[in-house]
């Protein structure tokens, strides 16, 4: 059970990445370097050690921090195969995504409820297909070149309709092959496979990302029996809608209140969850938001920044997906404004890199003036207060967006 006012001696972290194809290690070689910098702005004393307790891939964390001695052990809840599985390769599968990905947003009108809230994740969505339609253009005038010149050199008749199809279809193809390699290192794949991902089932979660959550919220239930103090479930970009489910899957499963026990909290970190909640099927994801927001045995703290334009930035994920009961109680939706929170020439370095801005809240902070309230990914995780404790009296963001917007509502019975 948490000590006397939220105090922790002993935590576990269950750490829910997005939608990323490499090993948990990185996540671990991230923190021992981000700790080491935040440590050494802030005060705190911080050792990270490989392998920690659990089934899965994690670390452990011995810190000093607010003058207290805090032991923590972090596991990384790993879908990587089930990334990596949804990452079809070559020109005609992201051609194939773009299309499927188009039919579901702009068919179920998603897309512009969507871009009511904020610009920056259509941006982010409309901006590999930009690219990949634009590469089909130049792939078509290309063709259309090459088909008139052989058309021009081969017989008449049916020979250079012929010579001319496979001219088209062969310089066409050389095109489209050329650009692979730029689309590599613009993310323009990797961003059509994120977003075909999401809407695979219409919001709906296919069985091996179901089947996935029930293990995630079994290693939940074996965590909560542990000697700690603290159980925190964090999520990041598209695993904040995972850590949701998960964390619901366990209190269904759980029945009513916990009665003792560790205290049990959800730090969710640069959140993409309307990008699925507002979809026709994603009944169980809006039935997972709505029972977390009345929950009284749970804290569940949302982070974003509006310098984020990869995430839905304080939009409130249960508000503006249309499911906000008169019990709603969380969360509470704080900013971490990266344009206060980290030095002048730090953010002038990094505003224009959006997708290493996006990972900002699992990095150190160079300009915190050091109130007990500001966000400090390292304080929260291995520090001596709960989430609870932490984020006590902490008024929500004035900015945050709490407007129903989604055009489907329904939840799962």
């Amino acid at each position: 059970m948490a000590g006397g006012e939220g105090r922790v001696r002993r935590r576990r972290v269950l750490y829910v990445p997005g939608y990323d194809p490499f090993h948990a290690r990185r996540y671990r070689e991230l923190y021992r370097r981000e700790a080491a910098l935040q440590a050494a702005r802030s005060g705190h004393r911080i050792a990270v050690k490989a392998g920690a307790d659990g089934a899965g891939y994690g670390w452990s964390v011995t810190a000093k921090i607010e003058g207290a001695r805090v032991e923590t052990a972090v596991e990384v809840l790993v879908w990587t195969d089930i990334v990596r599985s949804s990452m079809l390769k070559g020109v005609w599968a992201t051609y194939r995504h773009l299309a499927f990905a188009a039919l579901v947003y702009i068919g179920s009108g998603a897309a512009f409820r969507l871009a009511r809230l904020r610009k920056g994740p259509m941006i982010a969505g409309l901006y590999p297909a930009v690219l990949l339609l634009a590469e089909l253009g130049v792939a078509a005038l290309a063709g259309g070149l090459a088909a008139r010149l052989a058309a021009g050199f081969a017989p008449a008749g049916a020979v250079a309709t012929a010579a001319a199809l496979a001219a088209f279809v062969a310089a066409g193809m050389a095109v489209l092959l050329a650009f692979r390699r730029l689309n590599t290192a613009l993310m323009v794949d990797y961003l059509m496979n994120d977003l075909a991902f999401s809407v695979q089932a219409w919001g709906a979660y296919p069985p091996p990302v179901e089947a996935r959550l029930a293990a995630f919220a079994a290693r939940l239930a074996a965590a909560l029996a542990e000697d700690v103090d603290e159980v925190l479930v964090v999520g990041h970009s598209i695993g904040t809608h995972l850590a949701v489910s998960l964390v619901a899957h366990h209190l269904r499963a759980a029945g009513g209140p916990r009665p003792g026990g560790p205290a049990l909290g959800l730090l969710t970190l640069g959140q993409t969850i309307p990008m699925m909640s507002f979809l026709p099927r994603a009944d169980r994801l809006r039935a997972d938001l709505a029972l977390l927001s009345q929950r009284a045995d749970l804290t569940w703290v949302d982070v974003s920044a509006p310098g984020d334009g990869v995430a839905f930035a304080l939009c409130d994920p249960v508000a503006v997906s249309g499911v906000a009961g008169p019990g709603k109680r969380w969360p509470l939706v704080v900013s971490c404004a990266f344009s206060q929170t980290l030095r002048p020439e730090t953010w002038a370095r990094l505003r224009r890199r959006f997708f290493r801005l996006h990972f900002q809240y699992l990095c150190a902070f160079d300009a915190l003036p050091g109130r007990p309230d500001d966000y400090d990914y390292f304080a929260i995780t291995a520090g001596p207060r709960t989430l609870a404790a932490r984020f006590a009296g902490k008024a929500p963001s004035p900015a945050r967006v709490e407007t129903a917007a989604s055009g489907f509502t329904s939840m799962a019975a």
